[in-house]
C-alpha cells in the first residue's frame, strides 16, 4: 500500500492570514494562541487542532474546505475565494478597479 502524502496547510493559512491584512501577531492575538505557534502552524512545524482550525475559519468567515481544497476531491476548487477575503474591505474606488480589470480579461 501507497504511504499517503503528508497534508501541509501552513503555506495556505499564511495566504489567508495575508489576504486579510492581518501580522501574525494579529492572528495570534485575535484567535487566542502564541505568534511562535502561528509561525510555527505556518511553516508547517505544527498542526492546528480543530479547534484552532475553527477559530480561524470564523475569524476569517471562510470554510474548512477553503484550507483543506487541495486535498479534497471535489469538482470546483475554492482557493481563489480566500485570495479574494479581502475584497469587501476595499472602498468603491478599489472595487470598481478591479471589477474593471475582471471583465477585461474575460472579453480577451
Amino acid at each position: 500500500m501507497r504511504k499517503a502524502s503528508t497534508i501541509k496547510i501552513g503555506k495556505t493559512i499564511k495566504q489567508i492570514r495575508k489576504s486579510n491584512g492581518y501580522t501574525q501577531e494579529k492572528l495570534a492575538e485575535k484567535i487566542e494562541v502564541s505568534v511562535r505557534y502561528i509561525s510555527d502552524i505556518e511553516q508547517d512545524r505544527a498542526k492546528p487542532s480543530y479547534e484552532i482550525l475553527i477559530r480561524i475559519c470564523n475569524l476569517f468567515n471562510i470554510g474548512i474546505n477553503q484550507i483543506f481544497s487541495k486535498y479534497l476531491k471535489v469538482e470546483e476548487n475554492r482557493t481563489l475565494e480566500y485570495k479574494l477575503a479581502g475584497y469587501e474591505k476595499l472602498n468603491d474606488k478599489d472595487k470598481e478597479t478591479i471589477e474593471n480589470l475582471i471583465m477585461f480579461f474575460n472579453k480577451e
